[in-house]
């Protein structure tokens, strides 16, 4: 196993501060160095030194990509955090379908990893507007700066056993099976959600309208103070007044975001 000393972990890890918001402390260095171990060993690297070194002058982007799909934690299942769901389907829809009167919904999953909430959201919509769903347009944008997890979402198979808390009616209508072990989302459900590579630390979001909602849970844990601040100043300013914004559970909004109001435990509104 090829180490990594004290400076080279500084410079890897600023590093990845700087780019990506996600912050390693030293009890951290453990992880990072064999979570890498394979990259330096099949690429025949002879020190993170060397590693660093190349990431930072390669052109293609390749090496970058390589590091983010090491680095970043992507666990996430149907129906996570429960509650933030039926808010959705019970108040947040309700609000959306009194106020937006060009039936043009748009709702963001931040940090979408292997898409699952994007679907649980498509999947109430569809419930939700029932034969009105046609008048809607209520496809989800889902993000992730990881290639290999957004690869998966697009494709949007999952074990069976991934999908064994949900209604029994979301089963049958939402999924087709593959085989014994393997199911699919469906091909209309799938089309509502558009999969994109996006960095949550780009200095601009390009977004030409603002979101009604944004999902963003359990990303800004990995964030500094300073970092998170920041990103949730920009996640206010793509929102539209009265705009929702979710975090995880174990996230919560400090006293300097600003013109967020709590609505619900880990759920917030732009005032």
């Amino acid at each position: 196993m090829i180490g990594i000393n004290d400076k080279e972990y500084k410079l890897l890890t600023d590093f990845i501060l700087k780019h990506y918001g996600i912050k390693f402390g030293q009890h951290k260095k453990s992880l990072v160095m064999g979570r890498l171990q394979t990259i330096l060993m099949k690429s025949n690297f002879n020190s993170f030194t060397d590693y660093y070194e190349h990431i930072i002058s390669d052109k293609t982007g390749n090496a970058i990509a390589t590091l983010v799909d090491k680095i970043t934690t992507n666990h996430t299942y149907f129906m996570r955090e429960p509650s933030h769901f039926y808010y959705f389907r019970d108040t947040v829809l309700p609000y959306l379908e009194r106020t937006v009167r060009n039936k043009d919904l748009r709702i963001w999953s931040a940090g979408c990893s292997t898409g699952e909430e994007a679907y649980t959201l498509a999947m109430i919509m569809q419930d939700y507007f029932g034969d009105a769903k046609p008048l809607w347009d209520t496809r989800i944008l889902a993000t992730d700066i990881s290639g290999r997890v957004l690869d998966i979402a697009k494709k949007g198979v999952y074990k069976k056993s991934a999908i064994e808390t949900l209604p029994k009616r979301w089963k049958n209508k939402y999924f087709r099976r593959i085989d014994d072990e393997r199911v699919a989302v469906i091909d209309k459900i799938r089309s509502e959600v558009i999969f994109r590579s996006f960095n949550l630390m780009n200095a601009h979001f390009p977004f030409k309208k603002h979101f009604h909602v944004i999902f963003c849970r359990n990303v800004m844990i990995y964030f500094d103070v300073s970092k998170k601040n920041e990103l949730v100043g920009k996640f206010y300013d793509c929102l539209e007044p009265g705009g929702y914004l979710f975090v995880g559970h174990s996230e919560s909004l400090t006293r300097e975001a600003k013109g967020f109001k709590y609505a619900m435990p880990a759920v917030y509104r732009k005032e």
